[in-house]
């Protein structure tokens, strides 16, 4: 019987024999342009002929079924589909009803839409185990226009344990562009589909002016599905050896990461240098969250020298904390050690705060009978100096003892209430009362237990005015007036935590500008400035805001250079722009009254899907209150551009303006594609100190994408044109 279109679809019992019932899960779907049966033992299929069967599609030319011998006889062009994106194609093929086992003529393989293999033959067994002869294995595209592969793997035999996930090949040849690179006589590594699996990961050539050209070999060891260690052999040319550990846990609750290195190279002679660190992440019961960092290092240059990273001071703690609507609790412990070179020394860890302690309780919640919303925090603060020296009684108050240690106790209760009258105006009242309790030890000037209280009353009015142009554009014009009245006691305790003031668009609007508890700002002041916003119907926005403070008095707690000292602050000046085709610039100034800068900065993004840009622009002046001795004046640029379809250049550099000299410099060209990626950067520190040198770091990567992981394929364009 022949028919042009599907003419039967037929239940065929094709799966091995079961003793129970036949579930639907056993059972095959055919259909086919023609089916034959002859007698009850041969069917045969013929024209688009497709098989279902437990999630795997077979489609061919003709199939011929033996009930006797459970086998199928297929004729191709064959395909054969799976629902984890696995594909077999075969010109002939010999299977069992199930399609576990059997030969497949002239077959490819292609693994999770990735990995491919082709081969004279292939077979199945066990419904586990793929067996491939006479190999050639990429991940690359492959077509007319480029028969040759950009890279890949030839090989005697090639097995695919689907279970584990594995592909084992025999006498292989790793060729590039056709041409024989490497021989490995057996070589193991992971399908696509595998993230985690024991073995060596890609390798990284690294070349620095310290310690020459070397090799870092990653060996990935999979302790479990939760449970993983790296180890990294590294050794250089100019007799550096070092080996770094990564180990990893997941838990139920969280996650723990642990890394370290040991060294010896010809930096150091003779010593053994190395560092260690560990963090975490964990879930506790009630909401609340454990995080934990730590790190210790040998010498103050191992960081650097080894590009582990820039830090100079180091910062160690360990806090629980849990974040609610209305309520925030957090308790921390930090460790700081300094490894910062000061005028060619290093600084002193005896004189710094090196070991601290703070809890925080803060609560919101409505006013009451007052109406509004108030607030309640509770907050201890305590800090620790190595050094027993004291300071002398005739020392000037600014100066910090030597070695002081600190503990604080305080009480915040504050409220704020607004209301809408007149034409549109909003006006706001608010209140905030703070009590401290200083215990100070070591410190002949302020030795002893030391109370403080501090109030603060403020009004504000704000006139939004909102209007449209005719060209459809949006404008929101705010002039906001808020006066504010603050009083403290006598009482005089150290500024320790609120020695950096900034004066921005963020607290233009304030009842005090210091950044901690030490310090609170006083007297009664005027916060005036006006903001527009600009929403245009094209999709872009820029926002331009201008404001000072007018003091009744100068209470002399702010320097020169903060742009709030006086009876009159100097004129702060902000705006930004925004562009939906991936352009932002923000921009800040703080001009004295005859327009001098004092401070400044900009910032210029730009990201679009051929090329990017970041580049920022600071400048200060010299503040001996903020211990900045020299003005800053300084450039950072990180951009990058895409050099053709597979290429990308990055370039970045931080420039200082004002010694007129890179600080550091970077160059790098990646291409990526498909089924490579190759990453070459250069990298220049030309700062120096006892420490560490300026030094040239060059490294190279090479990843042959396919083999698992989550590496990003690029652009496959060999076969276009």
């Amino acid at each position: 019987m022949r028919l042009r279109h599907f003419v039967s679809t037929l239940l065929l019992t094709v799966a091995l024999p079961l003793a129970a019932p036949l579930q639907a899960q056993d059972l095959a779907s055919l259909q086919a342009d023609q089916v034959a049966i002859t007698g009850d033992q041969v069917l045969n299929a013929t024209g688009a002929v497709e098989v279902r069967y437990r999630g795997q599609i077979l489609r061919a030319q003709g199939v011929r079924y033996d009930k006797g011998t459970d086998r199928l006889s297929i004729t191709g062009p064959i395909t054969v589909t799976d629902g984890s994106g696995n594909l077999i194609t075969a010109d002939a093929a010999e299977l069992s009803a199930d399609l576990s086992e059997g030969l497949l003529t002239s077959a490819r393989f292609v693994l999770a839409r990735q990995m491919q293999i082709a081969a004279r033959q292939m077979f199945r067994t066990q419904g586990r185990y793929t067996q491939l002869t006479d190999s050639v294995a990429s991940s690359c595209e492959v077509c007319t226009v480029a028969p040759t592969p950009l890279w890949e793997i030839r090989a005697a035999r090639v097995i695919h344990d689907e279970q584990e996930r594995q592909l084992w090949f025999d006498k292989a040849t790793l060729r590039f562009g056709g041409v024989p690179v490497a021989y490995i006589p057996r070589l193991r590594m992971p399908d696509p589909t595998l993230d985690r699996a024991t073995g060596f990961l890609s390798p990284r050539l690294r070349t620095t002016s310290d310690l020459g050209a070397g090799i870092k070999l990653p060996y990935f060891i999979a302790l479990g599905p939760s449970r993983d260690l790296t180890v990294t052999p590294y050794v250089s040319a100019q007799s550096g050896r070092s080996v770094e550990l990564r180990y990893r846990q997941a838990f139920r609750t969280g996650t723990i990461e642990a890394t370290g290195a040991l060294s010896r190279d010809r930096i150091l002679r003779g010593e053994d240098r190395g560092y260690v660190a560990l963090k975490g992440d964990f879930g506790l019961p009630d909401g609340f969250r454990l995080t934990f960092s730590g790190l210790a290092v040998s010498d103050p240059g191992y960081l650097v020298d080894y590009d582990i990273s820039d830090m100079d001071r180091i910062d160690s703690r360990i806090e629980a904390s849990r974040t609610r609507r209305n309520e925030y609790v957090s308790g921390r412990f930090v460790n700081f050690r300094s490894i910062r070179d000061i005028g060619g020394q290093l600084e002193s860890n005896a004189t710094l705060p090196t070991l601290v302690a703070d809890f925080t309780w803060h609560r919101r919640f409505s006013g009451g009978p007052l109406g509004g919303e108030a607030g309640l925090r509770f907050q201890t603060h305590s800090h620790y100096r190595s050094s027993d020296s004291w300071t002398d009684s005739d020392i000037d108050a600014d100066d910090i003892a030597d070695g002081r240690d600190l503990s604080r106790v305080s009480l915040r209760l504050d409220w704020r209430r607004s209301w809408v009258f007149g034409p549109g105006l909003v006006g706001t009242m608010m209140g905030e009362g703070n009590a401290d309790i200083y215990s100070i030890r070591q410190d002949a000037l302020y030795e002893g237990t030391i109370p403080r209280l501090h109030g603060t009353v403020g009004a504000e009015l704000r006139w939004p005015w909102v209007a449209t142009s005719d060209s459809g554009a949006s404008h929101v014009i705010e002039p906001v007036l808020q006066l504010v009245a603050a009083s403290s006691d006598t009482a005089d305790v150290p500024n320790e935590d609120s020695t950096l003031v900034e004066f921005d668009e963020g607290n233009l609007y304030s009842m005090g500008r210091f950044s901690g508890s030490d310090a609170r700002e006083a007297g009664t002041w005027l916060n005036a400035g006006v903001s527009w916003t600009r929403f245009d119907p094209a999709g872009w926005s820029s926002a331009l805001t201008l404001g000072r403070v007018l003091r009744t008095t100068d209470e002399g707690q702010f320097s020169e250079v903060s742009g709030l000292a006086g009876s009159s602050s100097d004129w702060l000046a902000a705006g930004r722009i925004t562009f939906p085709a991936g352009f932002s610039a923000t921009g800040r100034v703080i001009l004295d009254d005859g327009l001098d800068l004092t401070k400044g900065e900009m910032l210029v993004d730009i990201n679009r899907e051929r090329y990017g840009l970041s580049a920022s622009y600071v400048w200060m002046q010299a503040d001996a209150a903020e211990s900045r001795t020299v003005n800053t004046n300084e450039l950072h640029l990180d951009g990058r551009h895409s050099l053709g379809q597979s290429w990308t250049g990055r370039v970045s550099g931080r420039y200082d303006l004002e010694a007129d000299r890179l600080n550091r410099a970077n160059m790098g060209l990646e291409f990526r594609n498909e089924c490579l990626r190759v990453d070459l950067s250069l990298s220049r520190r030309f700062t120096t100190s006892t420490s560490v040198k300026p030094t040239t770091n060059i490294g190279l990567s090479v990843d042959l994408l396919g083999f698992g992981g989550a590496a990003k394929a690029g652009p496959a364009g060999a076969c276009r044109g």
